[in-house]
């Protein structure tokens, strides 16, 4: 009787975990963004210079300091795209991408 509950049991739609990106930064660029980001997941920004940056949306959906060395993150809660900079060099701009 149990198998039989199962067959007819609806399918449950998948749900993709949420997923960890990296973005490097280093020579006074960030590096290219990357694809397949999507609303819960985590971007994590790895600082290779020896200046402070940081990536701070135009929008301030995320604004990550990060000093010489570090590593910070912040999780994408909307939908869309959003352009960034550094707000220390204001040349270093970038754009990521996020799909529902």
């Amino acid at each position: 009787m149990a198998a039989g509950a199962l067959a007819v049991a609806p399918a449950l739609p998948a749900v993709a975990s949420p997923r960890t990106h990296t973005i490097v930064v280093d020579k006074m660029k960030f590096g290219p963004a990357p694809a397949g980001v999507r609303v819960g997941d985590t971007v994590t920004w790895v600082n290779r210079d020896l200046f402070r940056h940081s990536a701070t949306a135009s929008n301030r959906a995320f604004d990550v300091d990060l000093p010489p060395g570090a590593t910070g993150t912040a999780v994408m809660r909307t939908a869309g795209t959003f352009p960034y900079i550094c707000r220390f060099h204001t040349a270093m701009t970038a754009q990521i991408v996020v799909a529902p």
